[in-house]
């Protein structure tokens, strides 16, 4: 059946404007930003199809490339990429809800709240530091390095000059695990204390090193005991 064909009531845009968003299911939101379908499939169809390709999941679909969508006949680049678009735009307002960047940072469940929307999914992993303040407020945060599916390699030189420039007093380390385990494995700690050791000879404190894997985190400052680095 064509959009078109469907009752008013319940064509996905018309739903949308005479009941709000929130009455409609995935595959009807999702069919409003794919806007149409192909003259032997309705957008409604395809956009099933997608999500079932995610088995369902928006966390699998916002981790999709455009080149993965395309794979379903009838999503071509401009759908793709506006399917892309939207994920992301969904990421960060949820980040804007648990910016914590307005209060002092004093334990990494704020940090991990400001982190978890942008790395939940993720299938590569992702570093970024946190440079703070004297007081513990958040003056700059930057992504390190993305892409690699197993291990982080951090620039220790590249991250001592930034918080030098952005004359920060603290840094807080937080990188993913695409695999689920948010534990450290050996290299973790390894380049945790070398990171420590190095910002300590200019006086700038590794407040805490936050690995994040879906829902949960592991945090070095909390688990000090396990390697006896904070």
């Amino acid at each position: 059946m064509k959009i078109l064909d469907m009752n008013r009531a319940e064509r996905p845009r018309e739903k949308l404007i005479e009941r709000g968003a929130k009455n409609l299911d995935n595959s009807e939101l999702l069919a409003i930003i794919l806007r149409s379908g192909t003259g032997s499939r309705n957008v409604i169809e395809i956009a099933t199809e997608l999500l079932a390709l995610a088995d369902n999941s928006l966390t699998a679909l916002a981790g999709f490339s455009p080149e993965k969508m395309r794979q379903i006949k009838g999503i071509g680049v401009d759908k793709a990429v506006s399917v892309a678009a939207a994920m992301e735009l969904g990421k960060r307002f949820v980040y804007e809800r648990h910016d914590a960047g307005r209060e002092a940072i004093t334990g990494a469940g704020q940090i991990f709240r400001m982190m978890y929307p942008l790395m939940k999914g993720l299938a590569h992993e992702e570093c970024w530091v946190f440079f703070l303040n004297r007081a513990n407020y958040i003056i700059g945060k930057e992504l390190l390095s993305s892409g690699g599916m197993t291990a982080t390699v951090l620039d220790v030189k590249m991250i001592l000059r930034k918080a030098i420039e952005k004359k920060a007093q603290g840094i807080i380390l937080v990188h993913n695990h695409p695999s689920g385990n948010p534990m450290p494995g050996s290299q973790d700690v390894k380049q945790t204390l070398a990171l420590k050791k190095a910002a300590e000879t200019f006086e700038i404190s590794l407040l805490d090193h936050i690995i994040v894997s879906d829902d949960r985190y592991y945090s070095f400052a909390d688990e000090a005991v396990g390697h006896g680095i904070f």
